[in-house]
């Protein structure tokens, strides 16, 4: 069919839409006659029977590939426009210029069929309505793609050819620069170089990414971060900036490719669908141009960044934190295996650490495999440590000072090298005002006041390095040195100082035990410690369990025992100043405050009732005393002539609380008399005459 036929009078009516694109501005560029080419497909609309003004020409994609629709404006601009059925005819100088895509060139020829739209192209008018049209045009629209992937396959090839000779310039991290002849050096700047020194050797020092943020912002430090157009500023140190820097090995020195696998994806851009393993890497050479740190200090760093990084796995060593637990990280659960975790719990004023391994609840729904105090067990490894560290005190303090100084004098360099970029900077700018016409105003008044800028950021850096080097001094005073000098003689009071920082006694710690594998034994109220040195050597500890509060406050055994024995004798109120006089309290002394509370006659009543102690009552009736009207009714007497009798000792009376008593029968019964001239006053006086020369007769004898 001729292209006058398929051209309708309906199709007439809507407009032509001229489609051109170049896919690079390169292209567009040098490439003139392409575009004169495109350009010219107006003749051919005119030709077909359309005016000049219904030819719509979209050029809005000028030097954009057409890999993708995503971020291409003006293609989708042309497919809402024919959807809508404001298109008779596409034109386009080939398939190639309207899409390289199969998704997207198969998804126009639908719509141009529902919407009955024409296609022009430089060999001729199809109707995607018309199978054999449309055969045609989807078999243009794969060999287009087809060519799409050809050219980016030899391109490909070619790339990849000149990675694994390491000659495929790639964009390099802050640090690193291309020189003249094209070969990877250090940045000519010193202290980009020293900064980024600095920051392996205290990443080294810590032992983790976040505390090297800390470091850099207690130290007032900023780090080097190149914008584009290789301008590089000095910024605050992140965690995400400090985790690439220690994830690049390009700061290795070593040149790798291929370290991530992207995907394009629906919207047509890429994305990192995973990174690549180092064994999958296109192109790994170690040692290929000068680095910050070695090949083998890069693979220890990742070592160390996906321990910290592992939470509580078997394998885990956590960097040193700020918690009083000196077991964190190395703790071991004896029963389950796992590392155990640290909680921290507020009781009375003050932080208690405890080990606890919770795994099983939290996995399984069971209990708890154990929960350790913290306080016993830190405490008897820390009397391990000291006992094993203080034949080498001497060499340890030296050491430590020395790290100090050398710490302090790094820092105050870096500072050094950020006055001197400031000068610089101030010098330029006044080199600039200096230059400019006087007369010319605007000029003058932006330089002055970036000169003014410049001026201002220098005095600040000089500040900020006499206020550093002010508080290095401070840390460095006497007082630090005599803590060294102690160190050297008394390594155990220098580890029991309240002073010394909890992450440096848990570095100390990790450079002698590996690992301490606790055991809780809840009956006998002990731990025991099972600790793994380095070396391979174990030894065993074992601690005393804390006592839980209602423990505490629990009475102890021998006084339970005392008051039972006291029982025989005395009653409670007799009891209770017996206790006192003996230096004895009561359980609930232990609680805050009560440390001077004393026994009372109460309380020593409350221990028989809670402990079950047989009562002085009971006691006294087993020794056969009777209450006053029973030995009122075996005496024959009234009850009212018991107490006299027994005030004046006739008979014998045995208390048993504070009021009542049990009376003890006499031998012999004595008589009542009811004279008053045989007094009771006067019996008991011959009573006791007589008792007295039985005792004088039977000493005689003897």
């Amino acid at each position: 069919m001729s292209e006058s036929l398929k051209v309708q009078p309906h199709h007439l009516q809507r407009g032509a839409y001229l489609y051109v694109r170049q896919s690079s501005m390169r292209q567009v560029i040098e490439n003139v006659e392409s575009t004169k080419r495109q350009y010219a497909l107006r003749g051919r609309a005119v030709a077909l029977g359309w005016h000049e003004d219904q030819i719509i020409v979209i050029d809005s994609d000028q030097g954009e590939s057409g890999a993708s629709a995503a971020w291409r404006e003006g293609f989708q601009h042309l497919v809402a426009d024919v959807s809508m059925g404001r298109a008779g005819i596409v034109m386009g100088l080939e398939v190639s210029r309207l899409a390289r895509n199969n998704a997207d060139w198969h998804r126009l020829l639908e719509i141009c069929a529902l919407a009955d739209t024409l296609i022009l192209d430089e060999d001729g008018v199809y109707d995607p309505a018309n199978f054999n049209d449309r055969l045609l045009l989807g078999l243009k629209g794969t060999m287009s793609e087809a060519e799409l992937h050809v050219l980016k396959a030899r391109l490909r090839g070619g790339i990849l050819n000149k990675v694994r000779r390491g000659e495929y310039r790639c964009p390099l991290p802050t640090g690193l620069v291309y020189d003249e002849a094209g070969n990877v050096a250090l940045d000519p700047d010193m202290q980009i170089r020293d900064t980024i020194a600095h920051f392996f050797e205290t990443f080294s020092r810590v032992g983790s990414a976040c505390q090297t943020v800390k470091a850099f912002r207690r130290e007032g430090l900023g780090f080097p971060s190149r914008l584009r157009g290789s301008a590089t500023v000095f910024r605050p140190l992140t965690a995400s900036t400090a985790m690439r820097v220690l994830s690049n090995p390009r700061l290795a020195g070593a040149y790798v490719y291929g370290r991530r696998r992207y995907r394009r994806g629906a919207e047509g851009k890429k994305h990192i669908v995973r990174k690549r393993d180092c064994g999958e890497w296109l192109a790994c050479i170690p040692n290929a141009h000068p680095g910050y740190i070695s090949w083998e200090q890069y693979q220890q760093n990742l070592k160390l960044l996906t321990s910290n990084g592992r939470g509580y796995e078997l394998a885990r060593g956590s960097p040193p934190r700020e918690g009083a637990a000196l077991l964190q990280g190395r703790a071991i659960c004896g029963r389950c295996g796992r590392h155990l975790r640290v909680a921290y719990r507020s009781a009375r004023g003050k932080q208690e650490a405890w080990y606890v391994c919770d795994r099983a609840h939290g996995y399984l729904g069971d209990r708890d495999c154990q929960t350790v105090a913290g306080p016993p067990v830190d405490e008897a490894i820390g009397a391990l440590i000291a006992e094993r560290m203080t034949p080498a005190a001497v060499e340890l303090a030296l050491e430590i000072r020395r790290e100090i100084e050398t710490r302090q004098e790094e820092a105050d360099r870096l500072r050094c090298r950020a006055i001197e970029r400031a000068q610089f900077e101030a010098d330029l700018a006044q080199r600039r005002f200096m230059l400019v016409d006087p007369a010319n105003r605007l000029v003058a008044d932006t330089l002055e006041a970036e000169w003014n800028d410049k001026l201002h950021a220098l005095m600040e850096a000089r500040e900020e390095r006499e206020r550093a080097r002010q508080q290095d001094q401070f840390l460095l005073d006497d007082a630090i040195r005599q803590r060294l000098v102690t160190m050297t003689t008394d390594f155990r009071k220098l580890w029991n100082d309240p002073t010394t920082p909890n992450r440096e006694r848990k570095r100390l710690l990790a450079y002698i035990i590996e690992d301490a594998t606790l055991i809780k034994l809840p009956v006998e109220g002990i731990t025991r410690i099972h600790v793994r040195f380095k070396g391979g050597k174990t030894e065993t500890l074992t601690t005393l369990n804390p006592k839980s509060s209602a423990q505490q406050i629990k009475t102890p055994p021998t006084i339970v025992q005392l008051v039972d024995k006291l029982l025989d004798d005395h009653i409670y109120a007799e009891i209770a100043d017996i206790l006192n006089e003996r230096g004895f309290r009561p359980g609930g002394s232990a609680r805050p405050g009560r440390g001077q509370t004393c026994f009372t006659a109460l309380r020593v009543a409350y221990l028989v009732h809670t402990y079950a102690l047989r009562s002085r009552y009971d006691r006294l009736r087993d020794r056969g005393l009777v209450t006053k009207a029973e030995a009122a009714t075996r005496l024959g007497i009234h009850e009212a002539t018991i107490v006299p009798w027994a005030e004046h000792g006739i008979i014998t009376r045995h208390a048993y609380n504070g009021h009542a008593y049990l009376y003890e029968l006499p031998r012999s019964i004595p008589a009542k008399h009811c004279s008053r001239w045989d007094r009771l006053s006067d019996r008991v006086a011959v009573l006791k005459a007589e008792k007295e020369q039985d005792l004088r007769m039977q000493s005689k004898e003897v």
